[in-house]
């Protein structure tokens, strides 16, 4: 036993002498490392943080560990508050990462009580030392670490630990210096912010953007609206302010496009800005106020944009209807030379040429003197051989004689002109066409002529009576207003002829009655557009999809007509819309159904509509088209018409004619 004794007094003797020799030689080591005794951030206070400038404009690089995965921006540049935790700085030089090298701790635990130690306790002790050197170095909080892009870094404010780490070469401790205030007060940073998590084996690192510049323009933006809000007006104090601050941010900002072209106070500027911009916010009226203000002058507005494009349909249909003072003047003075001079007692040409099959017919109905002058002149100044043109021209009583005196006055050169006077068709009475009997009832009267009804009709158009005048229903009777021929062309008096037509004669239509160019190219062209599908009538009989075709430039013939009785079906469908009930009123629906099946469909380049209505005409179509339309309100002898479609009509007008003058008709 005492043997036993003596062996452990010599083994501790041992061991202390060993600890005594050693320490020394570690303390010497560790501060020949270059590391300071490491404080733990719980025992720090205030009194403790130690305050360090940077000198002869060092360049300091706050950096961590290197990160593992992929660069993140954080939002507007914010910091996440698990930054305030302590941090350490270390030094990168010649814009490398300097190695941090084998932390070890600077204090070695010293058990109170001597034990017997074994070769293999020794040893395991050792083990629980060297991890309790590094563990000293292993903290819980965040390290915050700044990579230098070559400029100076301003230094970051944080109220949180700093830990002074010098790598390589030993520096003086001037050498490296961060402020830290007791504000949390933050300026602005360049280069990249590299966050390290210890505990999770990783590190992020995220680049900030210019977040300053962006922050100030935002406020601008914010501050621009609250100065445009009503609430905001009626207190003019925080106008004031708000104008003084928007002016101190501009003069920051200058022509700034980076934080670094920034001045030093703009984070003061900012501050102050938004201390501003709470005040507006916190004098705005509640939202849900506003918002029912809102919606109350929306409801409003919608209602006056209703009822005046309702007003604004109706004088359009109006001006549609009403005839111009030069175009009533026109008829006037015709008339009034016609029967001075005695030409109702004259013939114009050779009665033989009228029913002349080998001739080229075209058929007008028109009450529009100057109208169906241009369609004549058009065609006529086109023609390879205007001395084959025959024109055939129907009109009322009222302006029969001016149609006549216009063209004894102003003859179309080689061709031949008939005149006809609507009176004189004695077969066409209200026993034989429906139109007529429709149009002498007093429920249409009223309908078309009472003008206290067109407030309340959503489809005002079709109020107008040229959809009931019998001159517009004419092109239903060719075969009984020209008995003797078998082709004729129908053309309307809104169009203006731009080639020559005789090869439409030519056609071969296959047994169908009429030539047609139809209209698929847009929905409203189809045959729902037109007929009322709701009616199992129509729908029984047409396909909703078909395409519908256009009047004022057809071929038609009449041979075949008055073999297939086409007239008869025209009167029957007429009969059956006697209410209005089939289709709205107008010549295409009723030519829709009458002729179904009966159409032979031509290229599109020999008629284009839409003159009348549609300003966004491609002119190269208009220039290559043979026939142009001006079917809608807007017709060219209006003022109403659209101006860059006008020269294309008013070019066939002779405005240096002595009645033209007269009348005071412009171009």
């Amino acid at each position: 036993m005492a043997k036993k004794g003596g062996r452990r007094r010599r083994k501790t003797v041992l061991t202390l002498l060993l600890a005594s020799i050693l320490a020394p030689i570690l303390l010497y080591t560790d501060s020949r490392s270059g590391f300071s005794d490491s404080i733990p951030s719980s025992e720090l206070t205030e009194k403790d943080l130690n305050l360090v400038s940077l000198h002869d404009n060092a360049k300091l690089s706050v950096i961590v560990q290197e990160s593992t995965g992929a660069v993140n921006e954080p939002s507007h540049g914010t910091y996440p508050e698990s930054l305030t935790n302590s941090f350490t700085i270390s030094k990168v030089a010649s814009g490398k990462l300097t190695s941090q090298g084998d932390h070890k701790s600077r204090a070695l635990s010293a058990t109170s009580e001597v034990s017997e130690l074994t070769n293999d306790e020794t040893s395991e002790k050792s083990r629980n030392e060297e991890l309790i050197r590094e563990s000293h170095f292993q903290k819980d909080n965040k390290i915050l670490q700044v990579v230098n892009d070559g400029s100076t870094a301003k230094g970051f404010e944080e109220n949180t630990t700093v830990e002074k780490i010098k790598m390589g070469a030993t520096p003086k401790t001037d050498d490296l210096s961060v402020q830290f205030n007791q504000e949390n007060k933050r300026e602005k940073t360049l280069g990249e912010i590299i966050l390290s998590e210890p505990d999770k084996g990783s590190s992020k690192t995220v680049t900030l953007p210019n977040s300053l510049v962006l922050q100030l323009r935002d406020q601008l933006i914010r501050a621009k609206v609250y100065l445009a809000l009503g609430s905001s007006r009626s207190h003019p104090t925080f106008i004031r302010e708000l104008r003084a601050r928007m002016r101190e941010i501009q003069r920051v900002l200058g022509d700034a496009t980076r934080d670094s072209d920034l001045p030093n106070n703009a984070y003061d500027k900012l501050k102050a800005m938004e201390l501003t911009l709470s005040k507006g916010k916190s004098i705005q009226d509640n939202c849900s106020a506003a918002i029912k203000r809102l919606r109350a002058i929306l409801h409003s507005t919608e209602e006056q944009l209703r009822v005046h494009k309702k007003q604004t349909t109706f004088l359009s249909q109006l001006a549609a209807k009403t005839v111009p003072k030069g175009l009533h003047c026109l008829p006037l003075r015709l008339t009034n030379e016609y029967f001075i001079n005695g030409f109702d007692q004259k013939q114009l040409t050779d009665q033989k040429r009228f029913e002349d099959n080998k001739l080229n017919h075209y058929a007008i109905f028109s009450d529009n003197v100057l109208a169906a002058a241009v369609v004549v002149n058009s065609t006529v100044s086109h023609a390879k051989n205007p001395e084959k043109n025959v024109f055939h021209i129907v009109t009322d009583k009222l302006n029969y004689a001016a149609m006549k005196m216009w063209f004894i006055s102003n003859p179309p050169g080689n061709a031949t002109i008939q005149v006809q006077n609507i009176e004189d068709l004695k077969w066409l009475t209200s026993s034989y066409s429906p139109v007529l009997k429709q149009l002498e009832s007093k429920s249409m009267i009223e309908y078309y002529f009472k003008s206290h009804h067109a407030n309340s009709d959503e489809n005002l158009k079709y109020r107008n009576p040229k959809y009931l005048s019998i001159l517009n229903h004419l092109r239903f009777y060719l075969p009984e207003i020209f008995p003797k021929l078998n082709k004729v062309l129908f053309l309307d008096d809104d169009v203006v002829v731009q080639k020559d037509l005789s090869s439409l004669w030519k056609v071969d239509l296959k047994g169908n009655v009429i030539g047609v160019v139809e209209t698929c190219g847009e929905k409203f062209h189809r045959f729902d557009r037109y007929l009322n599908f709701s009616n199992p009538l129509i729908a029984k009989n047409f396909d909703p999809h078909a395409c519908g075709w256009a009047f004022g430039m057809n071929i038609f013939d009449l041979a075949e007509w008055r073999r297939q009785n086409i007239t008869n079906v025209y009167h029957s469908w007429q009969n059956l819309n006697q209410e209005r009930l089939l289709w709205k009123l107008g010549t295409l629906p009723v030519g829709l159904v009458t002729l179904w099946n009966h159409t032979l469909p031509l290229d599109q380049s020999w008629h284009l509509l839409g003159l009348g209505y549609n300003p966004n005409l491609d002119h190269k179509d208009i220039e290559k088209a043979a026939v142009i339309h001006f079917n809608g309100n807007l017709k060219p002898w209006l003022e109403i018409g659209l101006p860059k479609y006008r020269n294309y009509w008013s070019k066939y007008v002779d405005h240096e004619q002595v009645y033209i003058r007269e009348c005071n008709i412009s171009p």
